[in-house]
């Protein structure tokens, strides 16, 4: 059989992902007008869309209705670009640049990109409990769902981290700091979204436990990268320099830091195992992720 091509799955998912936002945003029909052209410059062009992505991997994984995981897949990446827009902010890393264009306070204006992240966040949460979403679901499992992506959002998860990052910035800090941040910063919404999925989809609990063992790996994984990528990037390297950014590279150097990705990526496709091809997605997911680091 021909081996499994994680880039065209990953345009293919990506494309999927973008067709759901850009109708989410039409139900909203927003008003006034800058708040509609701020929320789709913030969503559109995406990134790499990895946390939905893998909410639908993990949900085709256990058969889950493409329809249910795109709502949930949706609403996390609303919550993903929330965070990118209150983080380019002055007040926290003061990026002028979000994926080599304009930052959304620097073509909007400060008070707008708080605004269009208040929007996309609460917007998210508006989106999982829509009608056509509750009905769909056990209202118990709907509410724990909910239940997780929030404390993966807030101050146990998300924010939590974003707030250790900031206080650490100009101080020396050593690995467990480092992997404490990144594991809210980064990790939490990525072990979420793999279990969204997963919990959509009736996983079983010793499958659900190999799935979120898997998303923690690929969470640092996929942050230690990150910082790998910055590192390497000379203006980057030299701007977190400055500001003394808790990064992996910063504390244990590029050598040391490609190695603990590269063991952390194997973790994750030890993993995987049990499940056979039917996990070519998600040990695609991993292996992409791993180029990353070469």
């Amino acid at each position: 059989m021909p081996a499994f091509d994680i880039h065209a799955y990953l345009k293919d998912r990506k494309l999927l992902i973008d067709r759901a936002l850009d109708r989410c945003l039409k139900e909203c029909k927003p008003y006034p007008q800058t708040l509609d052209k701020a929320m789709r410059y913030g969503l559109f062009p995406g990134g790499k869309r990895l946390r939905p992505i893998l909410t639908l991997a993990s949900g085709d994984l256990f058969g889950a209705k493409q329809k249910l995981l795109l709502a949930f897949a949706s609403a996390l990446e609303l919550i993903h670009t929330y965070s990118l827009i209150h983080d380019d902010l002055p007040a926290l890393d003061n990026d002028d640049l979000r994926r080599g264009e304009l930052a959304s306070h620097k073509l909007f204006g400060e008070g707008i990109a708080l605004l269009v992240g208040d929007a996309l966040l609460t917007e998210a949460f508006h989106l999982l409990t829509r009608p056509q979403v509750v009905r769909s679901l056990e209202p118990e499992l709907i509410l724990e769902l909910i239940h997780e992506i929030s404390h993966a959002a807030g101050v146990c998860g998300m924010v939590g981290g974003q707030v250790v990052d900031l206080e650490t910035e100009g101080r020396e800090v050593d690995v467990a700091t480092v992997e404490y941040i990144h594991a809210r910063k980064t990790g939490a919404l990525i072990l979420t979204a793999a279990r969204v999925g997963a919990r959509i989809g009736r996983a079983a609990p010793k499958d659900l436990r190999r799935i979120s063992r898997y998303a923690e790996f690929l969470g640092l994984a996929f942050q230690i990268a990150d910082d790998i990528a910055d590192a390497v990037d000379q203006i980057q390297a030299a701007k977190d320099s400055e500001r003394k950014k808790a990064t992996y590279p910063s504390i244990v150097g590029l050598a040391a830091a490609r190695t603990r990705a590269r063991e952390l990526l194997d973790h994750c496709l030890k993993e995987l195992e049990p499940f056979g091809k039917r996990a070519d997605p998600l040990r695609g997911i991993a292996r992409y992720v791993g180029e990353q680091v070469q």
